[in-house]
């Protein structure tokens, strides 16, 4: 059977991560980096195309697991007719390799334990040679790939496995260490599990000790920070938006795409996450990364680009792997990254605004690109675009991109008169009037007072939600009060929020996906804004209520079957919960902490909870934009 999405917890180092099942089960891992081959991809095909499980050898009576307090270290517990097992997974950041470690530790009585390890390299088609070394250790190569199994169990070679049995008592451990390497090199050194399982506590206790998360969601604000750290690709500082691909929107679907690469339209909601929870150094990374990423000329400038940066993100479908649940095509790459789409521009203007609020000093060449590309937009802003939402069908006026637009301007104004930077703000200011009476005039349906999807119909979209928090327009205008109730009436779905609406079954749920999970949370920021906080509160504590066991969150949610959907786990998400959690812990509306860059709101909450944990942002007037990479 299928192990459901919700099902799985991930662990990582901050390069690449692991999902590792209730039943004890890894089954994806793309090694060294989030975009490499997967090495066990079972989550998308079968046991045949890799997978490693230690699990009892006998029948579970129950499984229970969490993460160690302030860590991405998981533990899950089995509890069986004979006593007790607690399987420990990590990976080690700042490891001198990438190692994947399980500790499988005796809790009570005695329990047999079985250990099934199925590399195939090349998502699930390249099996590897496998040798024994003189030290027992076994080695896996294929190509450019090799890992090599260290432990002091005895295994040995069945039916295209390796596998191995033991039996622990209270107190004893099992450890294993699987280490990835260039083939073309020596093993990898050998990891002491014990004293691995040390440093990576402290490495993660050390990070969410900078964090300021007081308020009540603190727990769960600080899980999803440790998430979003996970999913930061460390030499870069890019963003992956989930480490994994082609999870499916709807089971047995078609819109599966991959997610292993780094979206400009998660910069502004991403970097206000992470300063408000006074993460300064991964905001500044994220925002050198940006900088680095586009620079160029702007008619070149992509939606998304790989973890360093990259431009060419092929898409291409892997015809040996069924997909989950029978959800073809898998997808590795993204064609959607040649698309036009206009709201990305303003993105990357709002994140250097929200930067610069928040204390990460500009640099000159970055206001220079910006410059570049606000001459750009002005030719561009009147285009039609394929949407925040990537459609594939034909472009549109979307009413969201061309508030974005206006963001552009708006943002850039903001640079000179409160920040002292250079440039023609008459000319600007203009250009900036010409676009929001042109989104007023046409994307506004006066008799139904709702801003519309786009100029050329009347469907709604969820993007619509952000029109106050963006600044276009004022919480308490009647319009934007007539959008929210609008969207309510639409596409709010059993307390979800859909997208967008498309064709409607008979128990009001769209047959094309399930409900995209940021969407709810900009719904609940919207009811801040117009002061039905209640709403809100009870609406964001709805969406905690469908996280995993672990804190997890998918793209989207089924409310019908109550299962995840889509690629997981999904950092937006978990951006939204982070930005809502704030908004309704401090007090804040949605647009003040946007104006505010996050930071200013961190340090007013921070002096009166923590002061140990309010910390102003450092000071990083001498950072170079490359410094991340050092």
């Amino acid at each position: 059977m299928r192990t459901p999405i919700e099902d799985y917890a991930m662990i990582g180092d901050c390069r690449t991560a692991a999902l590792v099942g209730k039943n004890g089960s890894i089954d994806w891992l793309c090694w060294p980096t989030f975009d490499s081959d997967a090495c066990f991809a079972a989550l998308l095909g079968g046991q045949s195309n890799g997978f490693w499980l230690i699990t009892p050898h006998d029948g579970i009576k129950s499984v229970t697991r969490s993460y160690r307090h302030d860590t991405l270290i998981l533990e899950t517990t089995f509890e069986t007719e004979t006593g007790k097992i607690t399987v420990i997974d990590f990976m080690l950041p700042h490891g001198k390799s990438s190692d994947l470690i399980r500790i499988v530790r005796g809790d009570e009585g005695e329990v047999p334990v079985c250990m099934e390890l199925v590399l195939r390299f090349g998502y699930g088609a390249a099996m590897p040679w496998v040798t024994r070394l003189e030290d027992g250790t076994m080695r896996a190569v294929a190509g450019p790939d090799m890992t090599v199994l260290r432990t002091p169990a005895r295994f040995r070679g069945e039916n295209f496995k390796t596998v191995a049995q033991f039996t622990l008592a209270r107190g004893q451990t099992m450890p294993f260490v699987l280490s990835y390497g260039p083939s073309h090199l020596d093993a990898p050194e050998p990891v002491d599990a014990e004293k691995a399982v040390e440093l990576c506590e402290k490495f993660w206790r050390d990070w969410t000790a900078k964090t300021n998360t007081e308020g009540p969601y603190s727990d769960a604000i600080e899980r999803s920070l440790i998430t979003l750290k996970a999913l930061v690709y460390m030499p870069s500082g890019g963003i992956v938006a989930a480490p994994t691909t082609s999870l499916p929107e709807r089971f047995g679907g078609e819109r599966n795409w991959d997610y292993r690469l780094c979206w400009l339209r998660d910069a502004t909601l991403t970097l206000l996450a992470m300063m408000n929870a006074g993460i300064y150094d991964e905001a500044a990374a994220w925002r050198d990364w940006l900088q680095r990423a586009v620079a160029g000329s702007p008619d070149e400038m992509q939606i998304m680009y790989g973890l360093r940066g990259e431009r060419r993100l092929t898409e291409w479908e892997i015809d040996w792997l069924p997909g989950y649940a029978d959800s073809r095509p898998v997808r590795i790459g993204n064609a959607a990254h040649e698309q036009f789409q206009l709201d990305v521009y303003g993105e990357l203007m709002d994140a250097f605004e929200q930067s610069r609020k928040g204390g990460l000093a500009a640099t000159a060449e970055g206001w220079e690109m910006q410059k570049t590309l606000l001459t750009h937009v002005c030719k561009i802003w009147d285009k039609p675009d394929s949407g925040i939402w990537e459609s594939r069908g034909p472009t549109r006026h979307y009413v969201y991109s061309k508030v974005m637009a206006w963001v552009c301007f708006d943002r850039a104004i903001k640079a000179v008169e409160h920040h002292k930077l250079d440039g023609d703000v008459e000319a600007w200011r203009k250009i900036a009037g010409e676009i929001h009476a042109d989104v007023c005039a046409k994307g506004f349906d006066p008799e139904r007072n709702t801003f519309k999807a786009a100029y050329d119909g009347t469907d709604l979209d969820a993007s619509l939600l952000l029109l106050a928090q963006t600044g276009f327009i004022e919480p308490s205008d009647p319009r934007f009060r007539g959008t929210v109730e609008a969207i309510e009436q639409a596409l709010l779905r059993q307390g979800f929020v859909m997208r967008y609406n498309t064709h409607r079954t008979d128990d009001g749920l769209s047959p094309g996906e399930g409900a995209f999970l940021a969407c709810s949370f900009w719904l609940c920021d919207a009811y801040i804004s117009i002061g039905r906080k209640d709403d809100a509160k009870k609406l964001f504590e709805h969406l905690l209520s469908i996280r995993n066991d672990v804190g997890l969150l998918a793209e989207e949610y089924e409310p019908a079957d109550k299962r995840h959907q889509g690629n997981f786990p999904q950092a937006f998400s978990h951006v939204g919960l982070i930005n809502t959690a704030f908004n309704l812990s401090r007090g804040e509306k949605p647009a003040q902490q946007r104006a505010n860059g996050g930071a200013g709101s961190n340090r007013a909450a921070g002096a009166d909870a923590d002061p140990k944990r309010a910390q102003s942002p450092p000071d990083l007037s001498r950072r170079e934009p490359s410094s991340v990479d050092r």
